[in-house]
């Protein structure tokens, strides 16, 4: 705090004015496809920041001005290292010298399907060991209700100091939609909440220096559902236009034409489309942090549990629609040559997380094809005991007994694939303008 003409300030209003002059020295733990582009936006901005990441590869490599996240260019992220606006660091001790700190970790599910929260603790826990007085802390790492009261507010208070008078809480929920051209982090909507209102005003006031729109909500609780509601709504959804697709396979009918037919009506309608499954960090794991929690309340998330199913079903639907393709041509899967084009979660993009290609090949695999694969953005596919390298499309294509439009990206020639390819099984409607009888579509 400081004593000025008017008399002593607060430990917020001290922190407000440190915000609003860029003089407030920012902190983001954990530099991947969340944490590098926020760091990048608020250097942007004329903040200093420091990013901190367990990784010492990402350190050195954001240090030498080289990114290796695809929303960030290296030609935007050299400029501020040379100019001192960002750097990085694998050493915690830092956090004793910023004022706002971000926390960007991951939170994946366990194989029982309960969030794991060992990233967010060990953050907050190397935070608390060089904790101080004045400090706004944010948590963007998407979770269940509750994380930021339960698991970081006592560990902080802990410090001995008080939340809302000595140290300041948020949590944000990260919005990222990774390759998207329209939509980044600087013009994406912040939906931000803290634990007390003056909490709540500082992250506003922070996020407002950088961003476009920063939407205040009641608490961090509050701001934590936004997240789980938004992909939690994808994920229903998705699963049920994919119970649809499995539907209209059976009784022959082009769920494609059902869907565009349908998105003509003006209102009540929202068009989402079938795939070969879930597939990225979010959609296929965030709603069932919310199913976890709720269990916690004795209500069961019927929905999610049924989109997750149906989802997750997907890949095998796949596999089976190609072996029918197959046997169709009087081929067997086993000994086949089965080509897949794309592996990436989704179109042009280089994340394969929780992709459903992964699973798709697995599949066929197990059955006894020979799988190889094509993407421009995926060098190496590693699955167990295998490791794949990418193909040239054009020679492989001509190759395979069947081809798999997996991930319809936009580099591919689709033309030339229903050329060269003996057989194709469309996941994805890449061929909606191609007819065929050697194309099979989900």
């Amino acid at each position: 705090m400081e004593v000025t003409a008017a008399g002593v300030r607060t430990t917020a209003e001290d922190l407000a004015e440190k915000i609003k002059s860029r003089s407030a020295r920012v902190g983001i733990i954990g530099l991947g496809y969340v944490g590098l582009p926020l760091a990048v936006e608020f250097a942007k901005a004329g903040f200093t920041v420091t990013g901190v990441d367990v990784q010492t590869a990402k350190v050195d490599l954001i240090n030498a001005g080289a990114s290796y996240v695809r929303d960030v260019p290296s030609s935007v992220l050299k400029p501020l290292v040379e100019a001192g606006r960002l750097s990085a660091t694998a050493d915690f001790a830092v956090v004793a010298d910023l004022d706002t700190i971000n926390i960007c970790v991951p939170t994946p599910l366990r194989k029982t399907k309960d969030p794991d929260m060992s990233y967010i603790v060990s953050a907050c826990e190397e935070v608390a060991r060089y904790f101080g007085s004045g400090k706004l802390i944010i948590l963007e790492s998407t979770t269940y209700p509750g994380t930021t009261e339960e698991l970081l507010l006592p560990r902080l208070e802990a410090t001995g100091l008080k939340a809302g008078k000595d140290f300041f809480l948020c949590f944000s929920p990260e919005r990222v939609d990774p390759g998207n051209p329209k939509f980044q982090t600087a013009n994406i909507p912040k939906v931000v909440g803290g634990v007390t209102p003056a909490c709540t005003s500082l992250g506003a006031l922070f996020y407002s220096q950088a961003l476009e729109t920063v939407v205040p909500v009641s608490s961090t609780r509050v701001a934590e559902m936004v997240k789980l509601l938004e992909n939690t709504f994808r994920m229903i959804n998705i699963g049920l236009v994919n119970e649809m697709a499995l539907m209209c396979d059976r009784m022959g009918i082009n769920v494609w034409e059902v869907i565009d037919a349908a998105a003509t009506k003006p209102f009540g309608f929202m068009p989402f489309y079938p795939g070969p499954g879930l597939g990225g960090h979010c959609i296929p794991v965030d709603p069932f942090y919310l199913s976890w929690k709720t269990k916690e309340a004795g209500i069961e998330a019927r929905f999610i549990e049924l989109a997750g199913y149906i989802n997750g079903q997907m890949p095998r639907f796949v596999v089976d629609k190609i072996q029918n393709a197959l046997n169709d041509v009087t081929k067997p899967v086993r000994g086949s040559h089965i080509h897949v084009l794309g592996v990436a979660y989704k179109r042009d993009i280089d994340d394969v997380r929780e992709s459903p290609a992964l699973d798709i090949i697995h599949l066929l695999s197990r059955r006894g094809a020979k799988v190889t694969y094509s993407d421009p953005f995926v060098p190496t596919v590693r699955l167990e005991q295998m490791e794949l390298c990418a193909q040239p499309p054009e020679a492989a294509v001509a190759a395979a007994d069947c081809v798999v439009i997996v991930t319809d990206h936009s580099c591919f020639d689709y033309g030339s694939v229903v050329e060269r390819a003996k057989l194709i099984v469309d996941t994805r409607n890449a061929l909606k303008n191609f007819s065929s009888p050697k194309i099979h579509r989900l």
